[in-house]
């Protein structure tokens, strides 16, 4: 049944976005082709809006292909030590259609909706799915707030305020291989339904206080990022629903555009 629901929001979005596309056919000429990534992650945790879902080193790699503003990919996770299920195996596999673009004539503020189908594999978890909408300012620290609603399993919202900042080419050995600064913070909110479904919490409340940084070093099109994070529940009963509140972790990624 889960499956029926992702594909019939997806043909809402679908159709929602057809239009658009449409219309950029028959504007100007664009120099946009399709395009392909694959990125592969290690962390020291699996860390999901403040949830510490797997508590030891995860490998977590996904691949997207895009073309003009919308965008599919998967995503996967892995327990590589064994923690939640044999090491090695799947736990976790997502997938995801997003279409991302600016509002007509105001280029500083960018929208996105989408839809996510979570599948949960050698695990008693049930599958699950969400739509998505946010708003983007491109001005200093990048505001930003993203709401995202299960309509399947937990029937309830979660939404995420940001901040984020990049200082670009922080150190640069040549043209093409250079290295960012990132750091970025998000506060997030779930309502009676979500906390209830993923925390037992019959009431809204704010959920996790995240903070990232990482250091993004780009040689041609591949980015090997070093990053760290902490995160902590912020509600008290959510708190003592969950087994780790606060949480640091670190890792590595790669992504590679073709």
């Amino acid at each position: 049944m889960a499956k029926w629901k992702v594909l019939w929001w997806v043909a809402i979005l679908l159709g929602a976005v057809t239009p658009v596309l449409a219309e950029e056919e028959n504007g100007p000429a664009k120099d946009d082709g399709v395009e392909i990534g694959v990125t592969a992650d290690f962390f020291s945790k699996y860390m999901w809006r403040g949830q510490n879902v797997i508590n030891d080193w995860v490998l977590q790699p996904g691949a997207s292909v895009g073309y003009k503003e919308l965008t599919g990919s998967i995503w996967g996770n892995l327990d590589l030590t064994g923690e939640t299920v044999g090491a090695g195996q799947l736990t976790e596999t997502d997938f995801t259609l997003d279409y991302t673009n600016s509002v007509p004539g105001l280029d500083v503020l960018e929208y996105s909706v989408g839809a996510i189908y979570y599948s949960f594999l050698n695990t008693h978890s049930h599958p699950t799915a969400e739509v998505y909408g946010g708003l983007g300012l491109g001005v200093p620290l990048s505001p930003a707030v993203r709401w995202f609603y299960d309509f399947d399993l937990i029937e309830g919202s979660y939404i995420q305020l940001s901040l984020g900042h990049t200082i670009e080419k922080f150190h640069k050995w040549t043209d093409d291989c250079y290295c960012d600064l990132e750091v970025g913070a998000s506060l997030g909110y779930g309502t009676e339904g979500y906390n209830n479904g993923y925390f037992e919490v019959d009431q809204g409340g704010w959920n996790d206080l995240t903070l990232t940084a990482g250091l993004p070093i780009c040689i041609g099109k591949l980015t090997i990022k070093p990053s760290i994070g902490y995160s902590m529940m912020i509600d008290d009963e959510i708190r003592a629903a969950t087994e780790k509140s606060d949480n640091f972790w670190g890792g590595v990624g790669f992504a590679y555009d073709f």
